[in-house]
């Protein structure tokens, strides 16, 4: 399956985002904790340039725990910051807070030296791919609604500056994605994790590919939630069991792969089947 997605809007934020650099300290770059390198958008690297950045493993609380430590290891070895974080309980927030003035210091004391700068708050950009969790960041760090969010990509359309008390300035912008996933297993990655919109998608593709990625690397949490003695080796086999198990029948008591396929997304997303991580920084580096 071909996933391609990058609506009109999305251009436009590029170069929004583009424009803006120049007003920004620090670069807070938003990810999926369960999918770091599929949900890092490509462009990013480009966009930002030198800036100092701070990685957000955001969802870490649906993530694997043990892989997580491994990205943040991962980054650590590029001289990049790492922080695993769950914007919706604010977990990990109060070490951003810290590790953004550390990476911030030496740009306002050298301004400060120069006599060219009053006491200000440091000035933050959010980017990420969209359903990645950036709005819910800014509404938990400004402690209150300010940023429009949804549990579908695509909410966030405009960019707003954001006070996050007397600290810190956010601008808040919408989220990009690429225009083309040159490896297709980053688009399966995205659309298993609900970064794409559903109505775009051939779900039992994206089932397809959940199930024969929980066969390989969670055999026993893809057993427990289904009730398999052994997985089945045909694909068939394991709809028609789960299927038949879970009532996604027609009217001729046929499996419904449709339904089939909802309910192992839904059950992934919905943490049914525990925490998950779909990547690891040694298949990256393999792959390169």
């Amino acid at each position: 399956m071909q996933i391609q997605w990058f609506p009109g809007h999305m251009a436009k934020a590029r170069r929004e985002v583009t424009e803006k650099l120049k007003l920004i300290d620090i670069v807070f770059e938003l990810t999926d904790a369960r999918i770091p390198f599929s949900s890092r958008n490509p462009m990013i690297d480009e966009i930002i340039s030198q800036k100092p950045r701070i990685v957000l493993l955001n969802k870490a609380d649906m993530a694997d725990p043990v892989k997580t430590e491994q990205w943040v290891e991962y980054y650590r070895k590029q001289n990049v910051t790492a922080i695993p974080i769950n914007a919706q309980t604010g977990e990990g927030l109060k070490t951003l807070i810290a590790k953004s003035k550390e990476l911030t210091k030496e740009k306002f004391d050298k301004m400060r030296a120069k006599g060219i700068i009053k006491p200000r708050a440091i000035r933050a950009m959010v980017v990420g791919i969209p359903n990645s969790g950036k709005s819910t960041l800014i509404n938990k760090l400004a402690k209150r609604n300010i940023a429009k969010t949804g549990n579908t990509p695509g909410v966030t359309r405009q960019q707003q500056w954001i006070k996050v008390g007397k600290e810190i300035e956010l601008l808040d912008t919408p989220g990009i994605l690429w225009p083309k996933f040159e490896d297709q297993e980053v688009g399966y990655n995205l659309a298993v994790t609900g970064a794409i919109k559903d109505t775009i998608l051939n779900l039992q593709d994206i089932a397809v590919f959940a199930l024969r990625f929980l066969e390989k690397n969670y055999p026993e949490k893809l057993k427990e939630r289904y009730d398999f003695e052994s997985v089945p080796e045909e694909i068939v086999e394991m709809f028609d069991w789960i299927g038949t198990k879970r009532g996604c029948l027609t009217a001729g008591s046929e499996v419904d792969y449709d339904k089939t396929a909802d309910v192992i997304i839904r059950d992934i997303r919905t943490l049914k089947l525990g925490r998950i991580t779909f990547e690891t920084p040694e298949q990256l580096e393999n792959e390169e």
